[in-house]
């Protein structure tokens, strides 16, 4: 007979255990209290209104309405009893007694239990006054520190310390109660452990568990790691940098151990247990536990279950879940990402109405809702935690793109999402992953094969020697026909990959055809062969006529421009191997080259040979797969219109540029005898692409500034933020091709080619010196930059246009300093500039004997101290803050070396007015440690980004300024130059927005008027009206 069962809670990870258990047909009813508008009359799914925290009543109710079982939680109600009173009962629980609970609920319980059973996890002390906590943090072996309550509020708070003073207030104000609400008896100091962090799940019986697959969550409420801390914003599993052998390794013995240490001190522990663990470079250590499933990790594992949930819960209520396999899906990855209120913690959004969900569901994924309610058949934002995107996929970027999607599709007013979900992930599988196509290959012995053998015919372009087909499958081709003597046949098969799957998300196939014949062409090349002949074979999972049409139009058009004949053509359905509109193009050539004329002539090259290198159209087709990723964290997406462009031309369609074509332009010179080798940039990008053709003996050194490189790859390497090296051993950076020429033909050869090609002279080659790379490529990041950013090579050419269009009054500016790093003295002499859009009316510093409150007093400027510590509170010291400012009447503040944290309320209140500096081009490394980094990095190149304050980690940048990293550049001699380009480009972003130009859009984005972006982009645009 099936069951009535009653899920406790009102969040997205209630609502998808109400799914999970709806599709058992052991289930009749699934009631949720108190639930939320997503399991509110939801097929079997209902809501309850009994009172959950009556236990009695509770009881009582389970009996009436005949429950098999109750999954209890969150843990503020196990830590009530709830469990121990319902099974006292005689209701059946899914969940563990309080006693059992205080491994999630009680920290110091969880951190002392861990240390008494000699289970790994980071080094810790309690105290019970901020005194005792001081003399601790000051002392500790460990300088980095995690300060946090011991019992747990809501969000599972912590304070990651930057420094032990950050530390030591973070102690006092916890047990103040200033930070997370309530005060607390005791605080927990903890080092601060560094690595891989990720979640373990379990079912455990009392006796035994079951492992879930690990999942990943990021805690952080903004990208990047930025913002306060949540219970999980964003979750996906497997991860991919936990390996098997490892995952198998922590079951094993740690898991194990935990579970024998339980039974060890009689805790009978049955429902889920979650344990947070980082991998160390000293092995796996735990962080904490938690004592039901996770939100939004659960989100993610009852998607990977192939169980049905019920029987797994029954079995583990029963003691029985030896008997159980679980089973997950295999080769599939889960994604859930939260979106949330604007504000998140203190949620001002309540009664706005949802849309768009209908939408999002009809593209295949699950909407769990969290903080949502249903009021006269409209969806309403009830809280925070609003609702729970979750999309399982064959990988994590196919999942990621379908939930970002879905994300895209809904609306309320305020809504807010992590654009980064997965980063972790992305960047492992970039890392450890060698370029590879990911497409599947069609298997013609397997394959329900549909030959529909074109109209082909010898003519219209094609090669001398053709004839056509014999039948209805094979064809022939008389090479004796094509005027070879003593020919050597070479042949090339290829298959688009990745950029046919941004052409289906585009809608544009029309030059899928193009870029197929041109890899296989440009690839044989390489050994100076012509192309003869083409092939091609098109798999689809169901056949979309027009689609079809595009490509076949495609190749068609592309084998006259290679001046080869298309053979032949097959078209698979093959509905078992491919989705509905998923498809794969692979392409055939074979090419002749006389023996005595064959290519690369290695021998021959010697140091002092140039390097002419010709121009690409774009990206050819490489680097797709980091393409589509970096689209999915971008806010840009492939509709959006080209960064930096002056036409209506999309990012889609700019990426979706077809590879050239190169042999009719190439073969000439190639036969002309004065060419030794000729490379296709391709796998292995420009970095790459060198090794099979270069003798060991020598090297190659390569000018970045002396080719022009495309801006879709300036705006790729800082979208992603990718090195030097990445970008080189990834993508072409505008070299499609390179030809070895002796130094006294290279001249006339350069000439030849600039009639048909963008070509240039762009290096030398070199004899090979021990130790050193074969493949030098100078000034990369540098042009990739300038080329991004034409208007920093002279910034004061742009600070004397900008002069021109200030407004009559003056803008009142207030600094705020903290004495360390300012830049006040360059801001205070760019005021007294006539033509300057500012006055600076204030300078403010949060503590006495600053020096530069002489320097601003010696210049006639009022100054103020206000000193945050002789403040009760946060809010007390930012209130006096706010009134001293509307004193001055002051409309815009910089932040200049002000170290102090602002609160939410307080950037809120000042949106669009405060402006300050980090010193590096990559939020990722605007932390303390940045000059450090860019001395180790492959980039040698730092600076510093002036841009909005905004109260969410989001960035809202208005200006940067490059810096380059020297061989003998120390932290020191580092530092002193960012602070140099501080004090240039910091005036110059403050007459920005002083004068209007700039300002912060509504979405916390910048947008500049037409004017300003005139000034700065002035290279850009005349680039684009001389084209």
């Amino acid at each position: 007979m099936a069951d009535r069962v009653l899920v406790i809670g009102s969040g997205g990870r209630e609502h998808a255990l109400a799914w999970k258990l709806a599709q058992s047909p052991h289930v009749k009813q699934v009631l949720v209290a108190p639930g939320n508008a997503g399991t509110a009359n939801d097929g079997k799914i209902s809501n309850s209104g009994v009172l959950i925290s009556n236990h009695t009543i509770l009881a009582q109710f389970c009996k009436d309405h005949n429950i098999g079982f109750v999954i209890a939680g969150p843990e503020s109600l196990l830590v009530t009893g709830i469990v121990d009173d319902l099974v006292a009962a005689g209701v059946r629980c899914f969940g563990p007694t309080a006693r059992a609970a205080q491994l999630g609920t009680n920290r110091s319980f969880a951190k002392v239990f861990l240390d008494q059973h000699g289970i790994p996890t980071a080094r810790w002390n309690e105290f019970l006054n901020p005194q005792d906590a001081c003399t601790f943090i000051n002392s500790a072996a460990f300088p980095e520190l995690v300060v946090k309550p011991s019992g747990l509020g809501p969000r599972k708070e912590i304070i990651i310390a930057s420094n032990r003073e950050e530390a030591c207030n973070a102690a006092q104000e916890i047990l103040q109660g200033n930070v997370f609400g309530d005060t607390q008896d005791t605080v927990i100091i903890e080092e601060l452990l560094k690595g891989e962090e990720f979640s373990c799940l379990c079912f455990v019986d009392g006796v035994t568990f079951a492992l879930m697959p690990p999942v990943q969550i990021q805690k952080r409420l903004s990208d990047e790691d930025w913002g306060p801390s949540t219970v999980g914003m964003g979750a996906y599993g497997p991860v991919p940098q936990i390996s098997e052998v490892l995952l198998e390794k922590v079951k094993g013995t740690l898991l194990q151990h935990i579970i024998n240490s339980m039974k060890q001190e009689g805790i009978s522990y049955v429902g889920v247990l979650q344990i947070e663990l980082m991998l160390t470079k000293d092995g796996v250590k735990v962080l904490s536990f938690d004592c039901y499933f996770g939100d939004p990790q659960c989100q993610v594992v009852v998607q990977l279950l192939k169980n049905d949930l019920y029987e797994v819960i029954q079995a583990t209520i029963n003691g029985r879940l030896c008997s159980s396999m679980l089973a997950w899906s295999e080769n599939c990855t889960a994604v859930s990402i939260v979106m949330a209120s604007e504000g998140h913690l203190e949620c001002s959004n309540q009664g706005k109405e949802i849309t768009g969900l209908l939408q999002a569901r009809e593209l295949g994924l699950e909407i769990f809702h969290g903080a949502t309610i249903a009021v006269d058949d409209k969806v309403l934002v009830n809280g925070s935690r609003v609702l729970t995107v979750t999309a399982m996929k064959e990988d994590l970027a196919s999942a990621l793109e379908v939930a970002y999607r879905g994300l895209a599709a809904i609306y309320f007013q305020g809504a807010t999402y992590r654009k980064d979900v997965g980063y972790q992930a992305m960047r492992f599988l970039r890392q450890s992953a060698s370029p590879s196509y990911e497409d599947r290959i069609a298997d013609p012995i397997v394959c329900n094969v549909l030959v529909r053998p074109p109209n082909l015919t010898a003519a219209s372009g094609s090669k001398l020697g053709s004839c056509g087909h014999r039948g209805s499958v094979s064809a022939f081709f008389d090479l004796r026909a094509s005027g070879y003597n003593d020919p050597i046949l070479v042949s090339r098969t290829k298959s688009i990959g990745t950029k046919m799957k941004i052409a289906q998300l585009c809608n544009k196939h029309d030059m899928i055809g193009q870029d197929l014949v041109a890899m296989c062409v440009n690839d044989v090349l390489v050994q100076g062969a012509e192309p003869l002949f083409f092939l091609d074979h098109f798999a689809y999972g169901k056949l979309d006529a027009g689609v079809a049409q595009a490509i076949r139009d495609g190749i068609d058009g592309a084998c006259k421009l290679a001046g080869c004949t298309l053979l032949g053509r097959e078209t698979s359905e093959m509905s078992s191997t491919f989705a509905l509109g998923e498809c794969n193009l692979v392409g055939f050539v074979v090419a002749a080259v006389e023996q005595e004329m064959g290519f690369p002539q290695q021998e021959k090259i010697v140091s002092g040979d140039l390097l002419i290198g010709i121009a690409s159209s774009g990206l050819h087709n490489q680097g797709f797969s980091l393409v589509r990723k970096i689209l999915l964290t971008s806010s840009l997406h492939y509709f959006s219109s080209v960064p930096g462009g002056c036409g209506p031309q999309t990012l889609g369609e700019q990426l979706l540029t077809p590879s050239k074509i190169y042999s009719k332009t190439l073969l000439p010179v190639l036969r002309s005898g004065n060419v030794k080798a000729y490379i296709h940039i391709a796998e292995g990008g420009l970095l790459g692409s060198f090794s099979t053709i270069l003798p060991e003996q020598f090297s190659v050194v390569l000018d970045a500034h002396s080719w022009t490189i495309p801006s879709i790859f300036s705006w790729l390497q800082e979208e992603g933020s990718l090195s030097e090296v990445e970008m080189s051993q990834i993508f072409n950076c505008g070299i499609g091709a390179v030809l070895v020429v002796q130094k006294e033909f290279a001249g006339q050869i350069l000439k030849d080619l600039q009639k048909y090609e963008d070509a240039w002279l762009i290096g030398k080659v070199i004899h090979h010196l021990a130790g050193c790379s074969r493949v030098v490529i100078k000034n990369l990041l540098e042009a990739l930059l300038q080329n991004k950013y034409p208007f920093m090579k002279n910034l004061s050419n742009v600070d004397s246009q900008i002069q021109t269009t200030c407004r009559k009054s003056k803008v009142k500016v207030a600094v705020l300093i903290s004495g360390m790093g300012t830049s006040l003295t360059a801001l205070l002499g760019y005021a007294k500039e006539p033509a300057s859009c500012a006055q600076v009316v204030l300078v403010i510093a949060n503590r006495s004997g600053v020096e530069e409150l002489k320097n601003a007093t010696l210049a006639g400027i009022p100054t103020r101290v206000i000193d945050h510590k002789l403040y009760g509170s946060r809010s007390e010291y930012e209130g006096t803050l706010d009134r001293v400012l509307e004193e001055f009447s002051v409309e815009l503040i910089c932040l200049a070396g002000f170290i102090r944290v602002l609160t939410s309320n307080f950037l809120r209140k000042w949106s669009g007015k405060i402006l300050s500096t980090y010193p590096s081009l990559s939020p990722l490394t605007k932390g303390g440690n940045a000059h450090k980094q860019a001395l180790s990095s492959a980039y040698k190149i730092a600076g510093c980004t002036v841009h909005f304050v905004l109260d969410t980690s989001l960035e809202a940048v208005i200006l940067q300024e490059p810096v380059s990293v020297k061989a003998e550049d120390t932290e020191e001699t580092l530092s002193e130059k960012v602070k140099e380009a501080e004090s240039r480009v910091f005036p110059v972003a403050l007459q920005l927005v002083a004068s209007g130009m700039v300002q912060l859009g509504k979405d916390g984005k910048t947008y500049w008027k037409r004017e300003s972006r005139e000034l700065v982009h002035q290279k850009e645009r005349q680039d684009c009206s001389s084209s």
